[in-house]
């Protein structure tokens, strides 16, 4: 009965740390999650912006970069179908600052297990081109553009849930 006893206790502790002793498996210094640890497309895809400086009444494009974990991709803008979730940044508003519509990037097209016909998909670094107008009465001085980013990840075998990034783009005005 001890072993059996002995078992069921390390069955409890240990699995739900997904495995004793294993320290590989911390999210501190691992630069891509393995897919049984993902519990969101939030953990394969990070979001970076350049900043941007213009003049009152001047106009200067953003970059802002989806940077894709290698093993997994995102949906392109447009989705190859309209069931898929699209890659999408929303910019947030910004007194005295006009911004175009997003520029998508061209997509990679792929095949996986998952779909019976090759989907549109970014891999690696994704930059989305945002165009900035500054009013002529624009305030000088640094600021930050709020931006959403909406993506979902995937592998070669199956997509994660989808995640909302927040991030921002320092605007410049002279």
């Amino acid at each position: 009965m001890k072993p059996f006893l002995g078992m069921i206790v390390f069955l409890l502790f240990c699995f739900p740390l997904e495995g004793c002793g294993n320290a590989s498996h911390s999210s501190q210094g691992s630069p891509s999650p393995t897919p049984r640890e993902i519990s969101s497309s939030g953990q394969v895809v990070k979001v970076s912006s350049t900043a941007v400086t213009m003049s009152q009444n001047g106009s200067a494009d953003a970059i802002v970069t989806l940077s894709i974990s290698p093993g997994f991709h995102v949906n392109a803008n447009p989705a190859t179908f309209n069931y898929l979730i699209a890659s999408e940044v929303a910019p947030g508003k910004l007194e005295g600052i006009n911004v175009g519509t997003p520029g998508y990037p061209v997509a990679q097209k792929k095949k996986f297990q998952f779909a019976n016909e090759p989907l549109a998909v970014y891999e690696g670094d994704a930059p989305i081109k945002l165009s900035l107008r500054a009013e002529n009465n624009s305030a000088t001085g640094t600021r930050s553009l709020p931006i959403t980013v909406r993506v979902q990840a995937c592998d070669e075998e199956q997509c994660f849930p989808p995640a909302t990034i927040n991030s921002t783009i320092s605007v410049t005005v002279k």
